[in-house]
């Protein structure tokens, strides 16, 4: 019987994930992290309260699988913590689930799994894998195109990918609530979270304020040609596109058009030079394992929450960056997050904006 370590959170949908795979005839395993939290803290971080473990261990229960806690407090703070509050000093806006999915999942609990003896592991994410006939593994977005989650996966390589099982990827919302329930799931009803497990809720200005103080430095508010119209109070407590907040005065509108992390700067302009009809991203990831021969068209994703936009992307340096020229200037275009690609539902592949 093949062995499969399913990744539990203590929600729904890896909850599902473990039944549907014990429904295909897979030997399941739970295992779930115990990440890291700020002092005084730990009862908050939203992947790993003790309530959360208390689900999965009671789904665990009830699914009659063995079940295991693995700490993984030091390499979390040392890897997505620091490259949350590295992003910031940088003037960017990081993403820090792509960080984790990248070197906490689908890296150390990935060879945990594996050392486990386990061929597969499997997550609650919303995506799908498929196997093509050239042998390689395609990545996809959910079937439920609402709750797809294909782009904090974009980080995959094919031999991740080989070991990756996506169960509930094939299925909308409501059927992976109607599957817990059938299996009596205590987690059938939970209500999902959205935000950043290790801010507990918090503001991120707030958890700046406590962890890196020093990078909320006050420094000038100008124009793209350099005038002067005020003073912020530190380059994070600042996105892109925002409006609000600025306290300045101005006869029209003003928006954050850019962060300038080396003078300290916020660059803000009129609406109409908010748009941006290109960016580079770093650190390309080829889903196929190969970059494009040459310019392609596709779909491009720059946040999680955004809407596709259609481009030409071009590869640069052997693949490693890429620039996308898109057809119409997009609004928030945002460094640290990431730009991926799409061609129909097909993920190509994608890379953090610079």
């Amino acid at each position: 019987m093949t062995k499969v370590v399913v990744a539990m959170s203590g929600g729904v949908d890896s909850s599902a994930a473990a039944a549907l795979l014990l429904e295909q005839g897979y030997e399941v395993v739970g295992m779930m992290l115990r990440l890291w939290s700020e002092p005084g803290k730990e009862d908050t971080n939203r992947c790993c309260t003790p309530d959360s473990m208390a689900q999965a261990r009671r789904v665990a229960a009830k699914l009659d699988i063995p079940f295991y806690v693995i700490d993984a407090k030091d390499v979390f703070r040392e890897t997505v913590v620091e490259y949350f509050l590295e992003g910031y000093a940088r003037g960017e806006t990081p993403n820090p689930c792509l960080i984790c999915n990248r070197k906490i999942r689908w890296t150390f609990l990935l060879d945990h799994a594996l050392a486990l003896g386990a061929e597969y592991m499997a997550t609650g994410h919303y995506a799908r894998r498929t196997s093509g006939e050239d042998g390689r593994v395609h990545l996809l977005r959910a079937v439920d195109r609402s709750k797809d989650q294909s782009y904090v996966l974009h980080i995959l390589t094919q031999e991740k990918l080989k070991h990756a099982l996506f169960p509930v990827g094939d299925y909308p919302k409501p059927e992976i609530r109607r599957i817990a329930e059938k299996h009596g799931l205590p987690t059938a009803s939970r209500k999902d979270s959205q935000d950043l497990c290790f801010l507990a809720g918090d503001d991120y200005r707030s958890f700046l304020q406590r962890n890196a103080a020093h990078m909320l430095q006050p420094g000038e508010i100008v124009t793209r040609d350099g005038k002067v119209l005020g003073e912020h109070n530190g380059l994070p407590n600042y996105t892109i596109g925002q409006r609000k907040g600025l306290g300045i005065a101005s006869p029209v509108p003003l928006y954050v058009l850019g962060k300038d992390a080396v003078s300290n700067r916020i660059i803000v302009g009129t609406q109409e030079e908010l748009g941006s009809s290109e960016l580079t991203a770093r650190d390309v990831n080829w889903v196929s394992g190969e970059a494009p021969a040459g310019s392609f068209r596709a779909e491009v994703k720059i946040r999680y929450t955004a809407k596709e936009a259609e481009a030409w992307v071009t590869p640069m340096d052997n693949g490693s960056r890429v620039q996308v020229r898109f057809d119409a200037p997009q609004r928030d275009v945002t460094a640290g997050q990431a730009a991926v690609f799409y061609q129909g539902d097909l993920l190509i592949g994608g890379g953090i904006i610079i």
